[in-house]
């Protein structure tokens, strides 16, 4: 017996859940070894992310948008139950996005764009995957629809609320962090209500957009689709017109900000060639290609700033005695 009418693939292996749930956590071990080391407020920004990851998780949930299936540390009670990881994985997504967008030291907006776009780039390479093995389910009214509606059986307003989620939270985080730098205020109390304003601003714009603004913009004919294009659409626009201001961190990139989205995307796609899911769409196949190219595209762009700051610095060497003062 299949799992859910209209998805002709049987459970995962035994293996599957346990090692994607442990890697997570493995992950934001990492993750908060990294944050503990290095920055106090970068540490409350993925603790803030996780418990906004449970939050919104728990809302969806609740709301009847999907299921879950069976982890070994689920929240909550059935059938609005949610596995830990899937929050603690929002954290890690986000904070390592920021790492990145702070390296690349865009301004506000254009690195909560940024971020945003980076954590889009992951959860394409994950919900399809992850949504055929079972780990969630969406409730199609159609069954049909099951693998073919919209995104390949992913709704758009998926990736609209993965968007809303990570700009409001990265937007919101930097705002108040920037009003509270203007007021001279410190200390880890400052840190921890930045973290609790954020996360709490971040959920009343998720639930108003949800509940009043989209389907509102529904009866305009302003669908999913069209919202998730015209998102896109901005977020790119405010990364291009942020980038000639950017101002590149002199420190390298923490190797953790490589290594989480590097797990996500590979676990996943090895998971949809080795399962055999390439062969339902050729469409999907192109698409996922395509999207963990782009994200390694991106993700190289620093050792690229590496390599040319190494080769500046080999060029001043080289110049004879004198020859800067000319």
């Amino acid at each position: 017996m299949l799992p859910f009418p209209g998805i002709p693939y049987g459970f995962a292996p035994a293996w599957c859940f346990p090692f994607v749930e442990g890697s997570v956590f493995a992950l934001f071990l990492l993750c908060l070894l990294h944050a503990v080391k290095s920055d106090r407020s970068g540490m409350i920004y993925l603790l803030g992310g996780v418990v906004f990851g449970v939050l919104l998780e728990y809302f969806e949930v609740v709301t009847d948008s999907y299921t879950y299936g069976r982890f070994y540390i689920m929240l909550g009670s059935a059938p609005h139950n949610l596995p830990l990881w899937v929050g603690v994985a929002w954290g890690i997504i986000m904070y390592t996005a920021r790492l990145f967008s702070d390296y690349l030291g865009l301004p506000l907006f254009s690195a909560a764009a940024l971020d945003t776009l980076l954590a889009l780039n992951i959860d394409v390479s994950i919900d399809v995957v992850a949504y055929r093995l079972h780990m969630w389910h969406w409730s199609w009214n159609n069954i049909h629809m099951a693998l073919t509606g919209q995104w390949f059986g992913i709704p758009y307003g998926n990736f609209v609320g993965w968007a809303t989620v990570v700009f409001c939270y990265s937007g919101f985080t930097r705002l108040f962090e920037k009003w509270m730098v203007r007021r001279q205020l410190a200390g880890l109390g400052k840190d921890g209500l930045i973290a609790v304003i954020a996360v709490l601003s971040s959920l009343a714009v998720l639930i108003v957009t949800e509940t009043v603004v989209f389907p509102t913009l529904l009866e305009f004919g302003v669908t999913s689709g069209i919202r998730l294009i015209m998102i896109v659409a901005a977020l790119g626009i405010l990364v291009v017109a942020g980038w000639p201001r950017r101002e590149a961190s002199t420190a390298p990139l923490p190797p953790v900000a490589l290594w989480a989205p590097g797990w996500f995307h590979a676990f996943f796609v090895a998971c949809f060639f080795g399962f055999g899911f390439y062969r339902e769409n050729p469409w999907m196949t192109m698409a996922a290609i395509i999207n963990v190219l782009l994200g390694i595209a991106i993700h190289l762009y620093p050792h690229r700033i590496e390599v040319r700051r190494k080769d500046l610095g080999l060029s001043a060497l080289k110049q004879p005695v004198g020859a800067q003062s000319e």
